[in-house]
């Protein structure tokens, strides 16, 4: 089935408002008319099936026939993934696959060993926003991921809510990953190629953020990413 984003805010009782570009992936892409069908989400976990009535150049007009079941429910683990921001279409993929896992919030960080430094953050924010968008569409998900403006970590630190538990994975100085307390909201933070500095490790310490260490593999950071969040899904979430 075709899917399509708008916002609750273009959501109008029965009718559906598409934005230009949505309406131009349905005309121009897909080469869909009045009569089809398609559905829309609305990025807060509702999808609708709908019946293409009026499309013009700048905005598409969609009856809603009935709300369904997304293709792919929310999972029951709420899960933050905290990442040191890599180059280029590295990062790319951990938004892409995040949104694939369930992930719920996605915050890019800098941290001391970063192979990518602060600057020019805005347009590679808005990239990795319609990333996770275009994900969504194609996961099946109905509930779109929060990608966050990039922030330094020791920043992050002093903003984080003590609510759930908070893990970071090290690549030494680190306990088993069975030790990880079960909670249905988990914040993990993943580092970069080059490993966490010290001070970095000494200040997650401090504020009782427990280390975990996985042993037998050295993985590229995007890796990582991945599959931390894919072992998390599958301890607390719903990926069995």
């Amino acid at each position: 089935m075709r899917r399509f984003f708008a916002p609750p805010e273009d959501l109008f009782d029965e009718t559906v408002v598409l934005g230009p570009d949505e309406t131009r992936h349905l005309k121009d892409v897909l080469r869909l008319r009045p009569g089809d069908n398609a559905q829309v989400f609305d990025g807060g976990g509702r999808e609708f099936l709908c019946v293409i009535e009026a499309v013009d150049k700048k905005s598409a007009h969609l009856k809603v026939v009935k709300e369904v079941i997304p293709a792919a429910p929310e999972s029951p683990l709420d899960l933050t993934l905290a990442v040191t921001v890599t180059k280029g279409e590295k990062f790319d993929l951990v938004v892409q696959k995040a949104v694939e896992l369930g992930v719920s919030e996605l915050i890019p960080i800098f941290t001391e060993r970063s192979d990518v430094k602060p600057g020019a953050s805005e347009k590679r924010h808005e990239r990795w926003q319609k990333i996770a968008l275009e994900a969504c569409k194609q996961s099946g998900r109905a509930k779109l991921m929060t990608v966050d403006q990039p922030i330094d970590f020791g920043k992050l630190l002093g903003q984080l809510e003590t609510k759930g538990t908070i893990v970071l994975f090290s690549e030494r100085g680190g306990a088993d990953f069975e030790t990880i307390v079960s909670a249905d909201k988990i914040t993990a933070f993943v580092g970069p190629e080059g490993g966490w500095d010290d001070a970095e490790l000494d200040q997650a310490r401090r504020q009782n953020i427990q280390i975990i260490t996985l042993g037998g593999r050295i993985l590229r950071a995007e890796t990582a990413a991945i599959a931390f969040a894919a072992l998390l899904q599958n301890r607390f979430g719903d990926l069995r």
